[in-house]
């Protein structure tokens, strides 16, 4: 994989490319294969700082080939690009949504025109939720699936952002196709904050029926964990964003205390099943879900109880065998006649 230093020199030379191909006024529709071959292999994960790189490189690149002040007649003005998502300009990103047409090039001009839900400008906002669901029907799944990854794990922090603009994204990962893509990359990622993603997804019921096989083949344990606590709680946890919890007025001091949304989930699976299979997990993060749910709830449980606390307080965690040994104690101390 090429270094941080070697990808921006690489957009750079990309986005470079592209302004001079705009403005050279050989070709109506300038060439984007360069520049679509360098954002491919962005990480997405740091899409803030690669949107800067591309805004500055566009500066750049404009100022260098900024016509004459005074010439016999004007050039036409340039045919807005997907590149065009990063300009300064609310004007200019604003008739470029509604100009698009099709599919996007990859997950990178997705997630750009994604992040156009929390532009500063309302009339942008307004234009990325009226194009946003066309553009990304049009769109390999695949990569939309990517673009939801890249955005999902942030939005809480999209202060402009509202719930009408959140709703655009979620009908997005509701449609069949990308449901499938995203449950794969789910699944299949080994990195990444996954556990997040699948919770935020959960907001729907997209993927409600794909959660016994997350827990079953995810490849991250975290991932395993929160499909595994889901199905046992019957719900969906979220992080909804946060608040300021203000502790002591006269020092201004205070924290930003977590608010949580859920639903119930739409389908139910035997609880019995998922224990024995989330006790049987190589990590040790889905067995703990297991000495909570026990923890909290024995008694529907009869005998399996008993046979999963033994397993817990034999296992070899610390953790989990503390709480082995405490169920245990509660399981067979003698109850108090009524």
């Amino acid at each position: 994989m090429a270094s941080q230093q070697e990808s921006s020199d690489r957009v750079l030379k990309a986005v470079a490319a592209f302004v001079s191909s705009l403005y050279s006024g050989r070709s109506v529709c300038p060439d984007m294969s360069s520049l679509i071959q360098a954002t491919s292999s962005l990480r997405l994960s740091s899409f803030d700082d690669w949107e800067q790189l591309v805004r500055s490189g566009i500066d750049w690149a404009e100022n260098k080939h900024k016509p004459p002040k005074w010439r016999f007649w004007a050039a036409p003005t340039p045919f807005p690009t997907w590149i065009d998502l990063c300009s300064w300009d609310g004007y200019k990103r604003e008739r470029t949504l509604r100009a698009l047409a099709g599919a996007a090039p990859n997950a990178f001009f997705l997630a750009l025109a994604a992040r156009r839900l929390n532009d500063w400008v309302p009339e942008v906002r307004a234009a990325a939720r009226e194009t946003l669901p066309s553009i990304a029907a049009a769109s390999d799944p695949a990569e939309v699936a990517s673009m939801l990854c890249a955005v999902l794990p942030h939005w809480n922090s999209w202060g402009r952002m509202e719930a009408h603009d959140k709703q655009v994204l979620l009908e997005i990962s509701s449609t069949e196709a990308v449901v499938c893509a995203l449950t794969e990359q789910i699944i299949s990622t080994p990195a990444g904050p996954m556990a997040e993603i699948l919770a935020q997804v959960g907001r729907s019921p997209a993927l409600d029926a794909s959660l016994q096989d997350i827990a079953s083949q995810a490849v991250q344990p975290a991932v395993r964990a929160k499909a595994y606590r889901a199905m046992l709680d019957g719900k969906m946890v979220w992080l909804e964003g946060r608040v300021w919890e203000c502790t002591d007025r006269s020092r201004f001091t205070g924290y930003r205390r977590a608010v949580h949304g859920h639903r119930s989930l739409s389908g139910t699976v035997p609880s019995a099943e998922l224990l024995k299979a989330a006790i049987a997990d190589p990590s040790n993060v889905v067995r703990r879900v297991v000495g909570d749910v026990l923890i909290r709830e024995t008694e529907p449980l009869d005998g399996l109880a008993l046979e999963l606390a033994i397993r817990l307080a034999a296992d070899k965690h610390p953790s989990l065998s503390a709480r082995g040994q405490f169920l245990l104690e509660n399981l067979t101390k003698p109850k108090p006649d009524a």
